[in-house]
């Protein structure tokens, strides 16, 4: 009984080999991604950081600009900035909008992020940039789309964007190759009242 369990099981991995390979055999072209993550899920930020991680450990070359986030140390800073030759990591918010209540200095702000992220994507010597919580100003009117999207489609061939944040514009999931929306099933800050914590939100 054990024994034709096991020959079914091997019987079975092997057609799922044979078809997987079939698959990847017609998977060859590369190219640069344009990467979003969205959604009402926690760890949209996280999975993008992850990549960059990832990044670094082929060697390659990582812009990272945060909008909104800037106002607290984080534990990815302290981390990457252990990397300076792979990662230029680049806090640059001040907040959220309802800490901040200055309407005409988060968009100052927000646009001095984007020059940055404009600066990165043009730039040959990054193979990657994060622009973490973009959607976020796009969702304010902090930026217009019309200026955003086309620096990020005319990217380099091989150059990867990626872009996070909740409500990303229709647009934006329409041109990217890659979008992922993060779901909230449970959170401990609403189900528990717990408090964002150290190397789990920050």
């Amino acid at each position: 009984m054990i024994e034709r369990t096991e020959e079914r099981h091997t019987e079975k991995m092997k057609k799922k080999q044979a078809a997987h390979g079939k698959i990847m055999a017609g998977k060859t072209a590369e190219k640069g991604l344009l990467i979003v993550h969205t959604g009402k899920g926690k760890g949209k930020t996280t999975a993008a950081l992850g990549m960059v991680v990832r990044a670094i450990g082929h060697g390659k070359k990582v812009g990272v600009v945060q909008f909104v986030k800037g106002a607290m140390t984080t534990g990815e800073k302290a981390v990457f900035d252990a990397f300076p030759a792979h990662v230029e990591f680049k806090p640059m918010g001040e907040g959220f909008t309802w800490d901040t209540q200055d309407r005409a200095r988060d968009i100052a702000v927000a646009r001095e992020a984007w020059e940055e992220v404009k600066r990165m994507v043009a730039d040959p010597a990054y193979d990657m940039v994060l622009a973490d919580e973009l959607n976020i100003v796009l969702r304010y009117d902090y930026l217009s789309l019309d200026e955003v999207l086309p620096v990020l489609t005319g990217r380099a061939a091989m150059k990867h964007v990626i872009v996070t944040g909740r409500n990303a514009p229709e647009a934006l999931v329409a041109a990217a190759d890659l979008v992922t929306e993060m779901t909230l099933v449970k959170h401990p800050f609403r189900e528990q009242g717990v408090k964002a914590q150290a190397g789990i939100e920050y």
